[in-house]
């Protein structure tokens, strides 16, 4: 569709990632936007049709594209026509992966070079290629994901979990609902009532 073109006009150092993942959110709040943006991905290209198309106003119209053009989701091709920019999306999705820094306390050293012999085999690029079979080498692979998502003792509600557990799982063999009950079959994760926590070494007994 044309409308789901790249646009090669995006230039990254417009908008720093951080503060353009944490706009979205408040970017996606407001309707007239999402109806904006999504009738510019149904092949609306100029603000007449959007309009037309999002049931809005022409003043909705101009201000929520204005916002959209903003925060670089929306941009014009060479020819004026509206476009939904998929090369921004991907930016920020690889933005939002998880990082090789701990979300906590610094990850214990590697147990020689078979526990990263072990990560570099399942883990590409911040992302989860597949668990382990073997018993000992998924415990590493969980820890390894536990420490770098998770702060101990901080909570975070299940759809916080799975935001984040979804990073690791893009294009993996595993899903992040399975990689949620791994971690707390593992012990990695302690849940409660909807809500998760990752306990302290001290805490954890009997398991890896």
């Amino acid at each position: 569709m044309p409308n789901d073109l790249p646009d090669a006009s995006i230039d990254p150092s417009d908008l720093s990632e951080p503060s353009a993942l944490a706009a979205l959110p408040g970017l996606f709040s407001e309707e007239s936007r999402v109806r904006a943006f999504a009738a510019v991905a149904l092949g609306a290209g100029g603000s007449a049709e959007v309009a037309r198309t999002a049931g809005l106003s022409a003043k909705e119209t101009a201000g929520a594209l204005r916002r959209l053009r903003e925060q670089g989701v929306v941009v014009s091709r060479g020819d004026g026509e509206l476009v939904v920019a998929h090369d921004r999306f991907r930016e920020l999705a690889r933005a939002a992966r998880p990082t090789a820094g701990p979300a906590g306390a610094p990850a214990p050293a590697a147990d020689g070079d078979r526990t990263g012999m072990i990560l570099r085999t399942f883990v590409k690029d911040g992302r989860l290629v597949r668990l382990p079979a073997r018993w000992t080498r998924k415990k590493v692979v969980l820890r390894h994901i536990a420490e770098r998502t998770f702060a101990p003792g901080v909570e975070y509600p299940e759809r916080t979990v799975d935001q984040k557990l979804r990073a690791w799982c893009e294009d993996g063999e595993v899903d992040h609902v399975t990689l949620r009950r791994h971690l707390v079959d593992f012990g990695h994760l302690r849940r409660s009532g909807g809500i998760y926590a990752r306990p302290a070494e001290s805490d954890r007994v009997g398991t890896a």
